[in-house]
């Protein structure tokens, strides 16, 4: 596809920024926006948390000068949002609540600061229209209970909570009792036409669940999964559901990336060779190497002896085995 055949849909990009790891996180997503598609001319907002009552007396912005220096000069802009729901209590509400620093009625792109853009992002046919997420997960939630109930009564109860229509969410291909027919996603993307209207479906969702769940999910973890378990209801509140592409977020245009030692130990070489590009210049450099996973897997070379373990033709099933060996091998950093 040459550049005059880009659809023109250029959604501002979103992600979360904080002290800590995702600061330096989001430098590499923006080094990475700014390699692949140097004239996108949609925004890269960063969404970042201020201190208040819900961090319980630590701040969770930037931390690092030279990062925040880092991140406005690639052009990324950065908007402050007070924490109301979740803080310190549950980070992963930030991916919610951050949506309030976008204008309404404007399409929008959410990634994990743990993505990298491996091209332009109007290289997808998206239909903001029919809000979507990534499909890149695994069976994580629910976890029926032997003697039940089981996951068409779990997801059915969160649909009858909110009075959505749980048939049309299932996917017919699947077995009545098997969580794939279910609408489940991964929450390091998602997109829609407008963040005011998702944001609010997602917060009332995501706080509702928390503070009463249904009978039904008695005995069933939400901490790490409460983001996961009330996107597939926003998403579906907003008219949308399962992606209409494959092969291109989580593939050819975005990779979300996890860890360090997991990007080395299994994505493909053409990742590789993005981040060590994206990260050589002197002036980058001398940024990220301050973050101890960065310096030690990308400037110190432990990245390609986690690499050399791996045959990524085959790869081991679970992501825990690949964890597992790296850290055998003494190389695990996080």
């Amino acid at each position: 596809m040459g550049k005059s055949d880009i659809p023109p849909a250029a959604p501002i990009l979103l992600a979360v920024v904080q002290g800590g790891r995702l600061e330096f996180e989001a430098a590499l997503l923006a080094l990475s926006l700014r390699a692949a598609a140097p004239d996108y001319p949609g925004k890269l907002v960063l969404a970042e948390p201020q201190p208040g009552p819900l961090w319980k007396g630590t701040d969770p912005r930037i931390s690092t000068p030279e990062v925040r220096a880092l991140l406005l000069d690639l052009g990324a802009e950065i908007r402050p949002f007070e924490s109301r729901a979740f803080g310190a209590s549950y980070p992963h509400g930030n991916k919610i609540e951050a949506l309030s620093v976008l204008e309404p009625d404007v399409p929008f792109l959410f990634l994990d600061t743990d993505t990298l853009i491996l091209d332009d992002p109007r290289r997808v046919p998206f239909d903001f229209d029919r809000p979507s997420a990534s499909m890149k997960r695994e069976g994580t939630w629910p976890q029926p209970q032997l003697y039940g109930p089981d996951y068409a009564a779990i997801w059915g109860a969160l649909y009858d909570r909110f009075g959505l229509d749980f048939a049309s969410s299932q996917d017919p291909g699947f077995p009545v009792n098997y969580w794939e027919r279910y609408l489940y996603f991964n929450a390091g993307w998602f997109y829609g036409r407008d963040p005011a209207r998702f944001g609010a479906d997602f917060l009332r969702f995501a706080t509702a669940i928390s503070d009463d769940p249904p009978p039904e999910l008695d005995g069933q973890s939400l901490d790490p999964w409460l983001d996961q378990v009330a996107l597939p209801l926003a998403i579906h509140a907003g008219g949308g559901g399962r992606p209409p592409f494959t092969g291109l977020l989580d593939g050819a245009v975005t990779c979300h990336w996890r860890l360090m030692p997991l990007l080395y130990a299994r994505e493909r070489d053409a990742v590789v060779e993005t981040l060590e590009r994206i990260t050589a210049p002197n002036k980058v450099k001398k940024v990220l190497k301050l973050y101890a996973p960065f310096r030690k897997m990308i400037y110190q070379g432990k990245g390609h002896a986690v690499r050399a373990l791996f045959n990524r033709a085959n790869l081991p099933a679970k992501e825990q085995a690949i964890r597992n060996e790296i850290k055998r091998a003494k190389l695990w950093v996080r």
